[in-house]
């Protein structure tokens, strides 16, 4: 019966349906006409017959029924696409056929897996998705400050706050939803701090009763290209031990101590991955570790169980996308052999990176000298001391040259595309892929 509905008045396709089986008719009886012969029934006799009585040369009639057949069919067809068409069409797609283009190209897309959180995470997402939608992030959940500690303490839900950049980074909707979920209350009694988007994934957890069914509802609303996992369902704490001997337990609190790090650890250390995450990184094309704060965003994710072995059993390119600047309480004064070597420690051998990708762009003497004032510097390039380890280095110009030192998102998600089309290149080539 819902078929029937396409018959409904106002559905504006009626008129068109018509038109289109009128076209369909008209072509099939200038085909008899101009062969002069019938072709299934006795009612082509007749028009047959009818014909004959005609002054024009029935090759010509039938050929002027046909032209006329077709027409009709194209304006029925054309119109029937369009009322449909304009009925279900996303207001901020002015070009419908661009946009289909665009949707398919991105569906053949490199399979890619981006670990890690935070502001790094985000930036080289928005880039990426510029050309492919098989996307997957893996997300850290870790995190115990600001909104998303509050959530997590109040609620006992995991916190929502990277998962929520990470979504809206990946959407592929107008900017004022993006601004929407982006929103942090400066006022309200227990509003005041709190993400709007936060807020949402934590209704959505709450509806559907589960955080990871939180996660897609959120996504269906903002037209994600790709999806976004958390690295677990378990509820994990990040501490740090110091190489003073000291330890702290809190994601938050691990940069406020003022000490350089030696490893981090989670509680619990049993802590299971989610099978998705771990069979997104064994099926796919590339992956990338960072950017992103070293100790609090990225290895969380490789502590648990799990993940370490998929990534070297994984045949995907792996890469890992270097800061620009160092983190103060984090990596004060590290080079970018240091970043490695850290990562190293918590991952397993060097064998399981085939990439460090390294900006080699300077940064602005102003942006320096205001980056100093924080404690941060531009990270130290020493390319040759990570080929010693084994790994390649990718050098690239991918900094952004605006107010802020970060990277950018398309020049970085291009350096990546380029390393994994070289790799394929070589495999085609019967090369070893390094």
């Amino acid at each position: 019966m819902r078929k029937l509905k396409w018959l409904y008045p106002g559905m504006r396709v009626k008129r068109w349906v018509v038109v289109l089986l009128l076209g369909v008719f008209a072509i099939v009886t200038g085909a008899v006409v101009m062969l002069n012969t019938p072709l299934f029934s006795l009612w082509e006799q007749r028009i047959l017959a009818w014909a004959a009585e005609w002054p024009v040369n029935p090759a010509i009639c039938g050929a002027a029924l046909i032209v006329l057949g077709l027409a009709g069919v194209s304006i029925g067809m054309r119109n029937v696409v369009n009322s449909v068409v304009e009925a279900i069409r996303p207001a901020d797609v002015p070009d419908l056929v661009e946009h289909v283009y665009k949707a398919r190209n991105l569906q053949k897309g490199l399979r890619i897996v981006a670990i890690g959180g935070g502001t790094g995470l985000s930036t080289m997402l928005r880039g990426l998705k510029e050309y492919t939608s098989n996307i997957t992030a893996v997300v850290t959940v870790a995190d115990d400050g600001g909104s998303s500690g509050r959530i997590r303490d109040d609620l006992g839900i995991l916190p929502p706050g990277d998962i929520r950049n990470t979504l809206v980074a990946l959407a592929d909707t107008e900017p004022l939803m993006e601004t929407l979920f982006q929103y942090r209350f400066s006022w309200g009694e227990g509003l005041a701090g709190h993400s709007f988007g936060n807020l949402f994934i934590a209704a959505m957890t709450d509806i559907t009763g589960d955080f990871e069914e939180g996660i897609r509802a959120f996504s269906k609303v903002l037209a994600v290209r790709g999806r976004v996992l958390p690295s677990t369902l378990d509820s994990v704490r990040l501490g740090a031990v110091y190489t003073d001997g000291s330890q702290v337990l809190g994601e938050s609190v691990i940069p406020e101590q003022g000490k350089k790090i030696e490893k981090v650890f989670l509680e619990p250390s049993n802590a299971t991955a989610l099978p998705e995450a771990i069979e997104a990184i064994m099926h796919a094309d590339v992956v990338v570790l960072g950017p992103g704060s070293l100790y609090t965003s990225i290895i969380p994710n490789l502590l648990i169980p799990g993940f370490a072995e998929a990534l070297a059993q994984t045949p995907a390119l792996c890469i890992y996308v270097c800061n620009v600047m160092t983190q103060p309480g984090e990596t004060d004064g590290y080079s970018a052999s240091d970043h490695v070597s850290a990562l190293l420690a918590h991952l397993g051998p060097p064998s399981v990176l085939d990439y460090v990708l390294v900006n080699n762009a300077s940064v602005s003497s102003a942006q320096a000298k205001k980056y100093a004032k924080q404690g941060a510097y531009p990270v130290r390039v020493d390319a040759a001391a990570i080929e010693r380890m084994g790994i390649k280095v990718h050098l690239a110009d991918v900094l952004d040259q605006r107010n802020l030192v970060r990277h950018n998102s398309l020049k970085l998600a291009q350096e990546i595309i380029r390393l994994a089309e070289g790799r394929d290149k070589a495999r085609l080539h019967g090369k070893r892929a390094v």
